[in-house]
């Protein structure tokens, strides 16, 4: 029965977890909880404390989230294991680990933790809309946790489709554990109902590893986009233009200050994870797996180095050649860690959701809206803009964009520019890649020959606890990993 703490162990008992209000803090003092611990608005808030503390995958020593920001670009081909190819850079998925499957149900169970524990609750025990906003940070989570599983675990790119996120909207018990995935639909309804929780009852302001309704918002264009439903596409030009318009988050007028210089201070940071205390004295911080390569290295790939020849972001995000021969014509990767430098709180920050995304979805929602193509580009050359590339310099990367005389041409520059903007955060240069046509999914990454490939297949173990859960993914076989 020990894999049962896939559901169970660290994360139904998560609602005591210890975490200071103003970050994320030191470990929980016990794991001894459940929901009848929730007595009133302060305890409300060290659970969902707690909460937070799995949204970071965190333990005494750092946050846990580098398979965020390596995964989803080596699977995408930017960059590569220092030491020669591994199975995700070969898109290899039936060999791959599940990184996000245990991480995201422990969030799940956390965030229903906390939403039982409340909802057992009198209003009046909580002062003005406090209660309302508690669940909606929970509730956000929840979303999160679900579309992280959807897009790594389910077909999310058929909406017809049978193959949706075994969906869990309670706190976990033994007596409950078994049950059926939903569909792709089902799926995307769960958690857009979510999203408008989040939106509607959200803070409005907050620090930014906290929830508000502006994160709400930025996460929600992110499903829209993937969901790509007719009426989807006005949506998200409808709310990522409140976003831009009416929330306090500004571009970095330097996208390169984001990462080298302001981190999680930078007012364009929607969402991010705070390092814990004295993380960058770690000898395995993440920053140490980029340069210069402590239990593992990542580094940049060839193809990321041509992308980026001709971009001011070159000179920021391309090292030294790797010396290693095992990955030959690869390069140290520097946007998170300077090369020849120590980790920092700021190179140990992570990302969820920054303003860039937003305005880069807003401009692929009016092209895939039938839009006008000129409105799209302003927004690319916008963001372009923040990474030094203007009109007056004549740029490549500025003209690619303003030759771009088709949907389908400007599209595959808005997916270009999401790579050089975003990758190495929270996966979306791999959905960008996913939403191309396939025909040009293959040109980029030969590795991936079908559609298949696209997720990941479902533990072995489910099907082991949960014997209602259904098929395994189509592709794999009950034993893939």
């Amino acid at each position: 029965m020990k894999k049962i703490y896939q559901y169970i162990a660290c994360s139904i008992l998560v609602i005591t977890l210890h975490a200071c209000k103003k970050e994320l803090g030191a470990l929980p003092k016990n794991s001894k909880v459940d929901a009848n611990t929730i007595l009133d608005q302060s305890t409300a808030q060290i659970a969902l404390n707690g909460a937070y503390y799995n949204f970071a995958n965190a333990t005494a020593m750092k946050t846990g989230w580098q398979q965020h920001q390596v995964l989803p670009t080596r699977m995408t081909g930017y960059l590569i294991y220092g030491y020669g190819l591994g199975s995700e850079d070969e898109n290899n998925n039936a060999r791959m680990t599940s990184y996000y499957w245990s991480e995201s149900y422990k969030l799940l169970n956390a965030a229903n933790g906390v939403l039982k524990g409340i909802s057992l609750l009198d209003d009046g025990k909580f002062s003005g809309n406090r209660k309302k906003e508690i669940v909606a940070e929970s509730k956000f989570l929840r979303a999160y946790a679900h579309f992280k599983l959807l897009t790594y675990y389910a077909e999310w790119y058929k909406m017809e489709s049978a193959f949706g996120v075994l969906l869990r909207d309670e706190l976990s018990t033994l007596s409950n554990i078994s049950k059926a995935r939903s569909t792709v639909k089902d799926s995307y309804d769960f958690i857009l109902a979510d999203l408008d929780d989040v939106i509607a009852n959200g803070p409005v302001g907050n620090p930014n590893h906290y929830v508000t309704k502006w994160a709400g918002m930025a996460l929600k264009l992110r499903v829209l986009m993937c969901r790509g439903g007719s009426s989807d596409y006005s949506e998200i030009i409808n709310l990522a233009t409140n976003l831009i318009q009416n929330s306090p988050y500004l571009l970095e007028a330097n996208a390169a200050d984001i990462f080298h210089k302001n981190g999680l201070a930078s007012k364009e940071v929607i969402l991010g994870v705070v390092p814990q205390a004295n993380q960058e004295k770690d000898y395995y911080s993440k920053s140490s797996q980029y340069w210069p390569g402590a239990s593992s290295l990542y580094v940049a790939t060839a193809e990321l180095n041509t992308l980026l020849t001709g971009d001011p972001r070159q000179s920021w995000m391309i090292g030294t050649a790797n010396p290693s021969t095992s990955a030959p014509n690869t390069f140290f990767f520097t946007k998170h860690m300077i090369q020849n430098t120590t980790p920092t709180r700021v190179s140990e920050a992570d990302y969820a959701l920054r303003l860039t995304e937003v305005y880069l979805l807003q401009a692929e929602a009016v092209v895939r809206s039938g839009g006008s193509l000129a409105t799209a580009r302003s927004l690319v050359h916008l963001i372009q803009s923040k990474a030094g590339i203007t009109e007056i310099q004549n740029n490549a990367a500025y003209l690619a964009v303003e030759d771009a005389a088709t949907a389908d041409a400007l599209l595959f520059e808005i997916h270009k520019e999401n790579v050089k903007s975003l990758m190495a955060e929270d996966g979306m240069e791999w959905l960008s890649l996913l939403r191309q046509p396939f025909s040009r999914v293959q040109q980029l990454k030969p590795t991936i020959d079908n559609q298949t490939q696209f997720i990941l297949p479902v533990p072995s173990s489910e099907f082991i606890y949960n014997p209602l859960f259904g098929e395994q993914n189509p592709g794999y076989n009950k034993t893939a990993n």
